[in-house]
């Protein structure tokens, strides 16, 4: 069983670096910060099973460390979409100061 999903693991690696090579760098970040979004579904998980009470302290201290991770995915998903959205937003035209008529 641990042979099969390590095999799986391995090959969903190379699955993901076979698309992520593909995408063009204009359409990355917007990509990857839409992905960062959908993580939070892994938190939602995270958060259920944590509290259903899991048996054992290792598996309490990975999913806390899985959420604590998950929610610096989350948060810079966000950070990095809203910095990219403020690139395209028009700056305020400066006004005339009172001495420089």
């Amino acid at each position: 069983m641990l042979l099969q999903n390590l095999a799986i693991l391995v090959l969903a690696g190379f699955v993901g670096f076979a698309v992520i090579s593909k995408v063009p760098n204009t359409l990355h970040t917007p990509l990857m910060s839409g992905t960062n979004a959908i993580h939070g579904i892994v938190l939602l998980g995270g958060l259920i099973v944590l509290g259903l009470g899991t048996e054992g302290v290792l598996n309490k201290v990975l999913l806390v460390i899985a959420i604590a991770f998950g929610t610096i995915n989350v948060v810079g998903g966000f950070l990095v979409t809203d910095r990219m959205l403020a690139m395209f937003k028009e700056k305020p035209k400066e006004t005339a100061k009172e001495g420089d008529k």
